[in-house]
């Protein structure tokens, strides 16, 4: 019997062309604020003190001709760790901010063909709750599984949802690190026939509470303290939400087929700099392969020289014949008068 695998696929593109076009959409459905009497609003901007309770409404709009139904709950936000996307928490797993914090008023809601619901729910804020940013949102998921075609066993629930960005009053920390720096090369097998290159990987990890907007550059030196490369980097995620490590790679065309030298990586953002390195040895495979060919016949040798002088010294050396030890004479008995 073929298992069925159930995805739940979360659409979170923002369009931003039209005043109705700031919901996240995924083209039957799109969920978004309800517009403020000043103007539309793209996302949730709340700002609240521990133990404060703030009140909002959501709007799930229908664009099939169809009624729909969709199960309406809060999630926590976080950076995927492939590329550092904003991405939210499916229903089953654990929150611990917003997902927590905020309940709509309404479970599960039916939205007419071509209409609109509108949903108010609250944020409570605990009087525990620590400082800084709390990225989330509110999802419209839709639990019908779509199985497609059916000619794969794969079942997809689609959900859309509207961003949620708070902020808990006190004191704000931003701060960054760079970690786990790698370095991996691409070499030819003979020296200058083929194109060499290289990866440079490494973490980006927010240590502090509020959202960063982080700028990478990367800088490779050699020998004598050459400059080999001097970048910014451009695959980087725009928003860094604190917590989250996001494991990130970069292509170094062009690296050096023979060099030994440093990459340094320097990741900056608003009132924080954190820098992290790495060495790297770059080598062709045939001359690894003669190095290392060379270097073990050079042991070899080593050691046969090494026994070779160590052997005399354990020789047992040759024996003395021994030294009779002269005997004592005998006392003869005393003759009698």
């Amino acid at each position: 019997m073929r298992r069925t695998f159930h995805a739940l696929v979360l659409g979170l593109l923002f369009l931003l062309v039209t005043p109705c076009a700031h919901a996240a959409d995924n083209g039957s459905w799109s969920v978004y604020p309800l517009a403020s009497k000043v103007a539309a609003r793209p996302y949730f901007y709340l700002s609240a003190d521990p133990g404060q309770t703030l009140t909002d409404k959501v709007v799930v709009a229908n664009k099939t001709g169809k009624a729909l139904t969709f199960r309406l709950y809060a999630a926590d936000a976080y950076n995927t760790a492939r590329d550092g996307g904003f991405a939210v928490r499916t229903v089953t797993e654990r929150m611990r901010g917003v997902g927590v914090w905020a309940r709509p008023a309404k479970a599960r809601v039916t939205v007419p063909a071509h209409g609109k619901v509108t949903v108010p729910f609250t944020m409570k804020v605990p009087q525990g709750a620590e400082p800084g940013d709390h990225p989330g949102a509110i999802v419209a998921l839709d639990e019908r599984i779509d199985r497609g075609d059916g000619s794969v066993a794969l079942g997809v629930r689609r959900a859309v949802a509207a961003r949620v960005y708070l902020r808990v009053g006190g004191p704000t920390l931003p701060a960054i690190s760079v970690e786990d720096v790698r370095v991996s090369h691409h070499q030819p097998l003979v020296p200058g026939l083929g194109d060499s290159a290289a990866t440079v990987s490494y973490t980006l990890h927010n240590t502090g509470n509020v959202t960063l907007d982080p700028k990478v550059e990367l800088r490779a030196t050699g020998l004598f303290g050459r400059t080999l490369l001097a970048r910014d980097l451009t695959k980087v995620p725009s928003e860094l939400l604190p917590g989250p490590r996001v494991r990130l790679s970069e292509p170094w065309r062009g690296a050096p087929q023979l060099d030994w030298g440093e990459v340094t990586l320097t990741a900056s953002a608003k009132d924080t700099r954190e820098s992290a390195g790495a060495s790297f040895l770059a080598l062709p495979w045939l001359m690894a392969v003669l190095l290392g060919m060379v270097v073990g016949a050079g042991a070899v040798l080593a050691i046969r020289a090494r026994r070779g002088r160590v052997r005399p010294s354990v020789r047992a050396r040759p024996s003395r014949p021994a030294v009779p030890t002269p005997s004592r004479p005998r006392s003869s008995p005393s003759a009698r008068p």
